[in-house]
């Protein structure tokens, strides 16, 4: 990367503004947290969108949003920005692995965003079931990452069936409605982002978090295609691996036609249910 691309003084402003924003509305969120507010879940909605306009996210969100309560959205994960990317599109709360909520300052915003907080061991698929089960059963929409760590951005690595074990659950007696989910980076300041530029936004490996937010933050504007594919359900499949195996399949196809700059799959929007906009839409700067 060429250095006149990293604007020092614009990774200080930016840092600035999202504190002076981020800090109040933290107190805000956790009032409406403990007295159990309805400003809890459209909060963090708001607050996510001034965000990706503050650090110059311009999201290409493509197909058709589940308007179903509870849902359950899969999606591959690159960065830490997929958090404020997917939480300005849907009212949502994320299942996180449990050592987030360890995390000093980003695990505070994980826990007032409401977050589940689950053990990725091995033998857990009962346990995260059951702690999901709450959430979905009071109509909350969740946010699960199946690769289980972050990636390049370049693929998508396999999914855990293990975690689509609360795909099994029926809230309020009916299906659980589960939507895979695209996102890829593919530009920065309108010119395609190659595989030499997206690690400067992927956050994987073992990356130091604060030289890679501050590197990021002084960089353009980021281009990020996040694709909403056909909701389905547990039923359509039989068992949760081949559930995990189409949902893998999906979200595959829109990171690589995302990154070839390639449109929408015309079966997609065939296949998509009635309600929102199957048309491209641009959101942020």
């Amino acid at each position: 990367m060429e250095r006149t691309l990293f604007s020092p003084s614009l990774s200080f402003f930016r840092l600035l503004v999202f504190a002076c924003l981020t800090l109040p509305l933290m107190a805000v969120q956790l009032i409406a947290v403990t007295f159990n507010l309805s400003l809890q879940r459209n909060l963090p909605f708001w607050y996510h969108k001034r965000v990706c306009r503050l650090i110059g996210i311009r999201i290409q969100r493509r197909g058709r949003i589940s308007r179903s309560q509870p849902t359950l959205f899969v999606c591959n994960h690159i960065s830490y920005f997929d958090i404020n990317i997917l939480g300005s599109l849907v009212k949502a709360s994320f299942v996180a692995k449990a050592e987030v909520a360890r995390w000093p300052f980003f695990g505070w915003l994980a826990k007032l965003q409401r977050s589940v907080f689950v053990e990725r061991k091995r033998g857990q698929a009962a346990n995260h079931r059951d702690s999901i089960g709450g959430r979905l059963e009071s109509g909350d929409n969740l946010i699960l990452f199946p690769e289980g760590t972050s990636s390049d951005g370049n693929c998508v690595l396999p999914f855990k069936s293990a975690l689509f074990a609360v795909a099994t659950l029926k809230p309020r007696g009916e299906p659980l409605t589960v939507q895979p989910v695209s996102i890829a980076y593919t530009h920065l300041d309108g010119m395609p982002m190659g595989r030499a530029l997206r690690p400067f936004y992927a956050w994987y490996g073992d990356m130091e978090l604060g030289s890679h937010l501050w590197q990021a933050l002084g960089l353009g504007r980021v281009t990020v295609v996040v694709q909403f594919h056909p909701p389905v359900t547990l039923e359509a499949y039989g068992t949760r691996k081949a559930l995990a195996d189409h949902c893998y399949r999906k979200v595959s196809e829109g990171v690589a036609s995302a990154l070839a700059g390639r449109p929408q799959h015309h079966q997609d929007l065939a296949a998509a249910p009635a309600g929102g906009s199957e048309t491209p839409v641009t959101e942020g700067t």
